[in-house]
């Protein structure tokens, strides 16, 4: 059985290092130990991975990307109990076959996780084998989008009408872990995506930062 300590108020979860609650520290450790388990590839992208790498912001939502099939989410999907967990078969079955999203959600503390399909363009072929092992919560080990990855995923997003939490997510990660962005990939990638606009907005934040 899978236990996950329960209560949903932010008030009475205890917080870790980086902005995480006992809760959701759990959730991502169990849903890490079920994806390990059945060999599934995966990475964990996201504002989970740009909050070790820049400056916590907390979201319930945790983005996975996974390569699996349909036999294969089916019986990712049966790790999690219905009853201590929300999954809709449908849902999950529909997001193998338009390559999009389905959630699993943990019924008593209200933490989710999002399912992303893994696409098959060339980037995000390229970002699924550049993925890299690190601690994302205390004692799990997980796998997780590159720095440079997740960053270029943010500028799609802020290109693409999201908030511009995105960019403040962006210039935390060029704060904290600078040091391991890879600015020429970026660039490279960012022409190659039509991101190249947005690439110049954050180097000209990130030169007026220096000076």
């Amino acid at each position: 059985m899978i236990v996950i300590r329960n209560g949903t108020s932010l008030k009475l979860q205890r917080r870790l290092h980086r902005g995480f609650s006992v809760d959701q520290a759990e959730f991502i450790k169990t849903v890490v130990n079920v994806l390990e388990k059945q060999d599934v590839r995966y990475m964990i992208v996201g504002s989970l991975v740009s909050s070790q790498l820049g400056n916590a912001r907390y979201t319930y939502d945790v983005d996975i990307v996974i390569e699996v099939n349909a036999l294969q989410v089916l019986t990712l999907c049966s790790a999690f109990p219905m009853g201590e967990f929300y999954w809709s078969r449908e849902a999950a079955l529909e997001a193998v076959r338009t390559r999009r999203q389905f959630n699993i959600i943990h019924n008593t503390s209200g933490n989710k996780v999002d399912f992303m399909i893994a696409r098959q363009t060339p980037w995000s072929k390229m970002e699924l084998s550049r993925r890299t092992r690190r601690i994302i919560v205390p004692n799990c080990l997980a796998y997780t989008a590159s720095a440079a990855d997740v960053i270029l995923a943010k500028m799609a997003f802020f290109k693409d009408g999201g908030s511009d939490k995105h960019l403040r997510d962006i210039a935390g990660m060029f704060q904290v872990s600078g040091d391991e962005i890879e600015r020429g990939y970026i660039e490279e990638w960012a022409e190659r995506l039509e991101l190249r606009e947005v690439w110049q907005i954050i180097l000209k934040k990130l030169e007026q930062e220096e000076n």
